[in-house]
């Protein structure tokens, strides 16, 4: 029980001081400056101040470490930490300032401009006597900075103006800054109005968005923090604010037709990054038009251009990510005094403090992905396919109202070649990157296939680390528009037109492996369906092959047929596919295992590299290799075939087991297609299709179904059967019941369909 106790009170413990964490930002970094100026004495805080300007920040260990705040160089400075003071003759700040009346208390700060105000305005007497105050106190730079006519009808109107001013810097009780909790709203001593604290995770704490530079000098009847701006009273929410400026009439429009207008009359905490009148002028007629017209894509550029937490522009020391409205991502950042979005200066205003939120002006409007069409969301890096496909004219058949996906390749895929390319073969090319419908990248499965606007069927892989789709694979950096996708590919897609056995055929580099794959009885494997990876070795392989070798090798057509079926695996391996450096292991279909890798952009096979990779076939994928495969842990025992082997393969020792043998490999690995020809009835018709058939599919018939029997009585028919040959396993005809053998049996069964 006593140990069950103890945990529960260090639980509660633990979990008190986290909620103190989170509401005392400003105190820890504080900590952290007095860490960083340990060298310098006892109680001296470490502070940047930027460059050029007098503003100075207890510092992140990011904004320390980098040397600068909003990326002007910042130099180190050494102060008393807030309430210390400097004795004469000792090192540090050893001795604590003078606890003082609020009113005392300002002269303690420096803040003297307010102190003055306070005596001349009447509020001397006030926060010199009883209570207990949180006085935010304008600087002496803060008064110097304000609008020189409101500073001049405050000083003409001290009794009044001015008093309720100071005011309106008042709470009446004292909020240390771990107090000052993130989203807080406090009453001012002035009418009740607001008074909006931030307490940012960098430290940061503002007060109607003015920063608090010297927090937490206590007072005996309060507390004292700097501020670097003298408050405004604060009345309006955003949307007041919008109906009238004059300068965001383009934005109120917009606003109003996408139905979001309303939400920025509500309570909260926005920030708003405002496009001004100049900013919409500045967009294609075009562009905006089809997005004024579209409410949903409308509605997506007002919300793209609002946050849902308060970002006041002395919180922003470095680049930060936030979640807009609309769904997706803004990153706010500062360049020395201006206000950057996406990496972009163009806050033309800051901090327009309202009741909801904070404005500021942009003099660019921000278009999220979701309000661009298709072919807008094109980037620096896929410049090359957007323009090409702009140039070949393939734009006009991406209507607005049709759904698209986009395979964009990077520029670097296109070598000098392709674009010398004949323009009709190049926008062959450009079509096979075009999808008919809109798909995202959650949406690919491996196995799918996807149509071109040219009529093309793609194949999707999906491996651990990657999506492919034929032999190319994709890059970061998918996006969705308002009609359709973009993914973005490393090279372009070349779809497949061959079947692995064509290619073989078609290439003279290969005919010695394809004329041992025929040997073999393994040529019909390659050019079924299917879905194969083949590592084919080129004539080289077999340079040192002597034709009394060859006749060794095909006379044991077991060995050959182990030997070959080596180099293939079920399934359709990209190369770019592999996670880079890691070994990925597949059993080939004689049942040893192959090791893959890919190494510098090079596929590597037990350690051999492939010449050449990702050859697309419409039944896999050939990597080509110069050296003969062959499983390590497979003896041989028959000492000619040994010699043979050991000419072939020099990269492994193999072992000699006398009188071992290969296992048979029966041809059953792979199911030949099996389709279906209904013909109802008989007729001239059917006898004349049936003959056109067995023409052009010799190699795939035939078992009738509901069919007449006379069918088979035709003379030039049945000459058309028996000249298949060995092509098939049996010749069948069904008269109103089950099937009867006919002709002669022989080899494969394929029923056409």
């Amino acid at each position: 029980m006593k140990i069950f106790f103890l945990f529960t009170f260090s639980t509660f413990l633990l979990s008190v001081f986290e909620q103190a964490a989170t509401s005392a930002h400003y105190d820890k970094i504080l900590t952290h400056s007095r860490i960083r100026a340990r060298d310098q004495g006892p109680n001296v805080c470490a502070l940047q101040q930027v460059m050029g300007t007098k503003k100075k920040y207890f510092s992140t260990c990011r904004n320390w470490y980098q040397g600068a705040i909003c990326g002007k160089k910042a130099t180190v400075l050494y102060e008393c930490c807030p309430g210390y003071m400097k004795m004469d003759g000792t090192r540090g700040c050893p001795a604590v300032a003078p606890i003082d009346h609020v009113y005392g208390t300002l002269g303690i700060v420096g803040a003297t401009s307010t102190q003055q105000y306070s005596d001349i305005s009447k509020l001397r007497e006030e926060i010199e006597g009883r209570g207990s105050f949180t006085f935010f106190a304008p600087s002496n730079e803060a008064w110097e900075q304000l609008n020189s006519e409101i500073h001049r009808n405050l000083v003409d109107n001290v009794n009044i103006e001015l008093y309720n001013a100071l005011h309106h810097h008042m709470v009446n009780k004292r909020m240390l800054t771990k107090d000052l909790k993130n989203g807080m709203i406090l009453v001012s001593m002035y009418n009740g109005q607001k008074l909006l604290i931030n307490h940012y995770a960098n430290g940061v704490v503002t007060v109607n968005c003015a920063r608090v530079i010297h927090g937490n000098q206590i007072a005996t009847n309060g507390v004292v923090h700097v501020i670097d701006r003298v408050l405004t009273a604060v009345g309006n929410t955003i949307q007041d604010f919008i109906e009238v400026e004059d300068d965001l009439s383009s934005f109120r429009a917009a606003a109003i037709t996408s139905d979001v207008l309303d939400i920025l009359g509500r309570p909260g905490h926005y920030t708003l990054f405002a496009p001004t009148n100049e900013a919409f002028e500045r967009l294609p007629r075009g562009i905006l038009e089809r997005i004024m017209g579209d409410k949903v894509a409308s509605e997506a550029l007002v919300k793209f251009h609002i946050l849902n937490t308060l970002q006041c522009s002395e919180a922003i020391t470095g680049g930060a990510v936030y979640e807009t409205l609309e769904g997706n991502t803004v990153e706010v950042g500062c360049d020395g005094e201006s206000l950057t979005v996406n990496g972009v200066k163009m806050v033309k205003r800051k901090d327009i403090v309202t009741s909801n939120g904070v404005i500021h002006l942009i003099d660019q409007v921000l278009i999220p992905d979701s309000a661009k069409q298709v072919f807008e969301l094109g980037g620096a890096q896929q410049t090359t396919f957007t323009d090409l496909v702009a140039q070949l004219g393939l734009t006009s058949s991406l209507r607005p109202e049709g759904q698209y996906t986009l395979l964009a390749p990077l520029n670097g895929a296109f070598s000098d070649d392709t674009l010398r390319m004949d323009q009709r073969l190049l926008k062959t090319i450009l079509q096979n990157h075009i999808i008919k419908v809109k798909i995202g990248l959650n949406e690919l499965y491996n196995g799918q296939e996807l149509e071109t606007i040219g009529g093309k069927l793609l194949r999707v892989f999906v491996y651990r680390t990657a999506v492919c789709i034929e032999n190319s694979c994709m890059v970061r950096g998918s996006k969705e528009g308002r009609n359709g996708f973009i993914h973005i590919f490393r090279q372009i897609i070349n779809p497949a037109e061959k079947t692995l056995h064509e290619m073989l055929r078609n290439d003279k580099r290969f005919s010695v492996f394809l004329s041992l794959v025929k040997a073999a009885d393994l040529d019909d494997v390659l050019s079924r369906p299917g879905e194969w990876t083949l590592f084919v070795p080129t004539n080289d392989a077999f340079k040192d092959l002597t034709d009394d070798d060859k006749d060794v090798l095909l006379r044991d057509k077991n060995a050959l047929r182990n030997i070959l079926l080596y180099h293939l695996t079920q399934g359709v391996f990209v190369g770019s596919g592999f996670e880079p450096g890691v070994t990925n292991i597949l059993k080939s279909i004689q049942g040893g295992k192959l090791y893959l890798k890919t190494v510098n952009d090079t596929l590597l096979v037990n350690e051999l590299k492939s010449r050449e990779s990702d050859l697309m076939a419409t039944n896999g994928v050939i990597h080509v290799i110069d050296k003969l495969l062959y499983p390590a842990d497979l003896p041989v025992g028959n000492d000619q075939l040994l010699t043979i082997l050991k000419k072939l393969i020099k990269y492994i020792q193999i072992k000699f087991v006398r009188d071992s043998t290969f296992k048979e490999i029966p041809l059953t690995f792979y199911s030949p297609e099996i389709k279906y020809t209904r013909i109802t009835a008989g007729g001239s018709d059917n006898e004349e299709k049936l003959k056109k058939l067995l023409e052009e599919e010799v190699t795939k018939v035939t078992k009738f179904i509901e069919g007449d029997g006379h069918l088979l009585e035709d003379e030039e028919i049945k000459r058309l059967l028996q000249g298949a040959g060995t092509e098939y396993t049996k010749v069948t005809k069904v008269i109103e019941g089950e099937p009867q053998i006919i002709e002669r049996e022989i080899k494969k069964v394929h029923l056409e369909g």
